[in-house]
């Protein structure tokens, strides 16, 4: 009987010069041609919001409507101690902030407004929230400046499309889910509807988990746990204030498997291997969906967690070879 080896297919090696091929421009155009931006009269509401700007101390520099969707908009120049951030956004990054500092200072001029929506406090005082600019903002404020421009979006609720608006600096992990409980946590407080309403918002289910889990334990390693999140944590039809209570529990059941896991870490370091993707590693071993074929029907949450724990509580640290760990990858410990 004779065997015949199947010829092994190479892959076609990319061309190190070669330009990336960009997506294809919309077979048809859309949205507003330059001249008819400022053609129609702006409805009531708009008219009404830009007394209400001036009313603030603030100067409205113009209106019109964006390109894409048509939605009216105004450019405005607002007192600084007037603008924040939204309650639910990221942390400042220093080392962004001098940046922008050092750019701002040297050009002397702002020349990228922020957006802002304008809202009333629990004193019924206006203020302006900024979803995209918190960086911008605070440069500023450093530099001592008495004003800033921005886009008004008349719409309030554009606020907590905050990931979908906020382009200013790229988000890690921690930083996505940070953002997304604290918005979370906000509209719990203000609002009946259900958590999958919010999925534009939130984004990934498994950023609301993973957000609880780093108010928790702020050096949590989420990115080891985030692919097998993405397959089983899923948008809940609760509504926001009953879910959290659910969110919570999960957050609880992946901190203690983490717990677990970190115990076969240190084992497999005390052995001697060192490795920025131990704790990938682990978890690696351990994930109920790794194999799992993406047309079997998708595990429930708490049963991944539990089958993962199961597998935890068994791996067995001195059975790991150290050829094993050089191949395998994935996200460092500290890569969040």
């Amino acid at each position: 009987m004779s065997l015949v080896m199947a010829e092994k297919k190479t892959k076609k090696a990319r061309n190190p010069g070669a330009v990336k091929r960009r997506r294809k421009p919309a077979g048809r155009s859309t949205g507003l041609e330059a001249a008819e931006l400022q053609e129609a009269t702006p409805p009531g509401e708009v008219a009404e919001l830009e007394q209400a700007v001036e009313r603030d101390g603030g100067k409205v520099l113009g209106h019109y409507r964006e390109p894409y969707g048509g939605h009216w908009v105004m450019l405005a120049a607002l007192p600084i101690g007037q603008v924040e951030p939204t309650p639910y956004q990221r942390n400042l990054s220093d080392t962004h902030v001098r940046k922008l500092e050092t750019v701002i200072g040297k050009l002397e001029r702002f020349l990228d407004p922020i957006i802002v929506v304008r809202i009333k406090d629990s004193q019924g005082a206006a203020k302006y929230w900024t979803p995209n600019g918190h960086h911008r903002l605070s440069a500023m404020r450093t530099l001592g400046a008495k004003s800033i421009t921005a886009i008004l979006v008349p719409e309030a609720a554009v606020s907590y499309q905050i990931l979908a608006l906020n382009t200013e600096k790229a988000h890690n992990l921690r930083e996505k889910s940070l953002e997304v409980i604290r918005m979370y946590t906000e509209l719990a407080r203000l609002v009946d509807a259900s958590e999958e309403s919010y999925s534009l918002e939130f984004e990934e289910a498994a950023f609301i988990t993973l957000g609880l889990c780093y108010e928790e334990r702020p050096r949590f390693s989420g990115g080891a746990y985030h692919s097998v999140l993405k397959r089983v944590d899923f948008f809940l039809k609760q509504p926001l204030r009953a879910a959290l209570e659910v969110r919570r529990e999960r957050a609880k059941l992946l901190l203690e498997l983490d717990d677990l896991v970190v115990e076969k870490v240190a084992a497999l370091k005390a052995r001697g291997l060192t490795s920025p993707y131990l704790k990938s590693f682990v978890v690696a071993r351990i994930n109920p969906v790794r194999f799992r074929p993406k047309e079997s029907a998708p595990l429930d949450f708490n049963e991944a967690l539990d089958r993962m724990s199961k597998a935890a509580a068994k791996f067995n640290p001195e059975r790991v070879k150290m050829d094993e760990l050089a191949r395998s990858g994935g996200a460092p410990e500290g890569g969040d």
